[in-house]
Parts: structure tokens; sequence; C-alpha cells
């Protein structure tokens, strides 16, 4: 028998209040986990490894969609999808691609994504499959020697930016209006002029980060101060501010965004160098990025990625390769949760979320 729209509208309901309240109990388990018993285990939550593979793989682009279906992409020109949560994936890998570096991945669908290859002049590519990964096709190819691209991000289906490190001394700003199949670099002079050293770092797919239809921010470091841009106008014109994460020096900065709405947002960062301290290495705004605090008990290390836990407005996941650290007050206090090694996070409405990094690392929060 057919549902009517308002008994399958109050079932959707229903199904995303359940999924809420498991979502909160399941981070307060999280959260009273001792820190010597943090092993995946079957009565906490834990990151579950799923298999992909490609243990040879460092997987820094990621793009969750749901609890089932996530793609990532990584060395070696890889890119993997799994449409079962991550029981069995997919190497749909674009061919001719072995020698290029993907660093960033967004998934509109189980069919539709984009992917961001980085390097300088001709290395820098976007590719685009319609079919799953089945085909590919090759929708920008960077003839600037001068441009590095980074990170892309979409603020819906249609329209997206991705950007390059400073050229003629400000960050460069590709834009695509009909979901990657076509790019233009937009003007740049509504953008303020860069510091000294600065570029973004293409470490997670988080250095550029969308919330809503306009509202755009760009992380940057390895200049005198780590700071975040922000566009409210899809990347015409921008404002800076800085931030207290530890710079200068081409190795530390802001490495991370994520955005639960216009207003609130988190930043992390620091060192990479496994031999550095991290101090202070996170950070949050209530203002759009206007400014930003530092965290009264930061991440204890360089962290890569952030992502909110969805429906919720204090809760967040923060990962590096040292471990994974979680705030339940908005990222005024951090704590870790596990130890193992990940790049980036990534979450979805529906509750699923994933994170990916090296020895082809890959990974489900599970309860």
């Amino acid at each position: 028998m057919r549902r009517s729209g308002s008994t399958r509208r109050v079932g959707r309901t229903f199904r995303t209040v359940a999924a809420v309240v498991a979502c909160g109990a399941a981070l307060a388990a999280l959260a009273a986990v001792p820190a010597q018993a943090r092993e995946p285990g079957r009565h906490a939550p834990h990151w579950e490894l799923k298999d992909g593979g490609t243990p040879e793989v460092r997987f820094r682009g990621l793009s969750a969609v749901s609890r089932n279906t996530a793609w990532v992409a990584g060395t070696a020109g890889t890119v993997l999808r799994t449409t079962d949560g991550g029981a069995s994936w997919r190497n749909v890998s674009p061919p001719g691609a072995a020698e290029l570096q993907f660093r960033d991945i967004e998934a509109f669908d189980a069919r539709r994504a984009v992917v961001l290859a980085i390097g300088e002049g001709e290395a820098s590519r976007v590719y685009r499959t319609e079919d799953g990964g089945v085909t590919w096709t090759e929708s920008f190819r960077n003839t600037d020697p001068r441009a590095f691209y980074d990170c892309l991000t979409f603020f819906d289906r249609r329209h997206g930016l991705a950007m390059s490190d400073p050229v003629d001394g400000r960050f460069r700003i590709l834009s695509t209006g009909d979901g990657g199949r076509t790019w233009k670099v937009l003007p740049g002079d509504g953008m303020p002029a860069a510091q000294e050293g600065e570029a973004g770092f293409a470490a997670s797919g988080q250095c550029l980060v969308a919330s809503g239809p306009k509202d755009v921010w760009l992380a940057t470091g390895g200049a005198a101060r780590a700071r975040v841009l922000h566009s409210a106008d899809r990347g015409l014109t921008w404002t800076a501010a800085d931030t207290p994460i530890p710079a200068g020096d081409p190795a530390r900065g802001v490495f991370g965004l994520a955005f639960r709405d216009r207003t609130h947002g988190l930043a992390v960062g620091g060192d990479y160098r496994p031999d550095q301290t991290s101090p202070q290495a996170a950070a949050r705004t209530g203002d759009g990025g206007g400014t930003w605090r530092s965290a009264a008990t930061p991440v204890p290390a360089y962290r890569s990625g952030v992502a909110w836990l969805p429906h919720s407005r204090s809760a967040a996941l923060a990962v590096g390769p040292t471990g994974t650290d979680l705030t339940t007050d908005g990222g005024r206090t951090w704590r870790t949760v596990d130890s193992g090694s990940y790049d980036t996070v990534d979450c979805t409405p529906d509750l699923g979320c994933w994170a990916a990094g090296e020895k082809g690392r890959i990974a489900r929060l599970e309860n």
C-alpha cells in the first residue's frame, strides 16, 4: 500500500529524531570511555576500519554521502567508492591518473562526484563523473605554472569553488556554476593581499569549506600569521581574520575548517612535522570567522581534519596522524578518544561519520 506524503514525512521525521537521540547517546558514551580503554570494542563507539584493499595509498580526500555511501581519493590517482557502508569498495580511479595526487573530492550522491588533483602547473586538475566512476571527464587543467590548487568545495550541486596558492600576491579562486563541468578563474581584485610565504595546506580537503548558498572560508598557513579568509558572495570578495593557531613557519598554520552554519566554525592545525609540538592548535568562531578564540583545552597535537557531528550544536571530531579528538562544547575543550591515524573526517545528516588517512585507512564511526 502506498503511503501518503504526510505519512512518509512523519516517518522520516521519526527516523531523524531517533537517529539524533542515538547519536547523543553514542557521543555521551564516547566521551565517557576512559583513555586507557579506547581501543575499538563492541560496546563503545569507535572507528571501525573498512578495508579498501589499497594499503599503499594515503587518502586525504573524503566525501561522505550517507552511512552507506562514501568516496575517498588519494595518492597514485586513486579513487574508491562504497555503497554498502564500507563492506566492499570499488576502485573507480580515472584512467591515466596514476601519477596524480588526489587531495580533495566532493560527491553529490553515489553517481556524481568531482575530484581535485594537486600540484604545480598541469598537475592541478579537476575530474568529474556522473556514473559512479565508470567514466570520468577532465573538466579543468591548470596551465599557469605559478598556480598550485589545494582544495575545492561546493555550495550546492551546481555552484562550487577551488582555490590555488597565491598568484601575483593573491589567492586564486576557480569557480563553477554547472556542477564542475566548466570552470573559470574569478577576478582577484576582491581578494586581500597574501602575506609573504602564505599558502593553503592540501592535507584534508578542508582548507576551503562552504556553508549555505554563498558563504565560504579559506584556511592559510606558512606565514607570520595563520589566517582564515571569508567570502559571503561565492568568492568574489573576501575579508581576512587572524587566528591564534601558531604560524611563522612553512609547516604551521590552519589545516582544516568546519562550519555548522554561517556563524559557528572550528579551525584545527598546528605543525605537521612529527617532531614538533603543536600548542593551541584549535580555535573557534561565533561570528562567521570575523574573530577567532583559542580552545581552553586544545587538541593535544597537529590535526588536519575536523567535522561537526550532524544535528548537534556543540559536538565535533578532529583527526590527525596521532589520534581523534572530541569536543562536546563547541570547540572550547577537546578530549582524545582514539589513537589511530587519520587525515580527514566527514559526517552526514543520517549520522554517518567517516575518516580516512595513511596506509589505506578508511573507517566509519560505529556504536
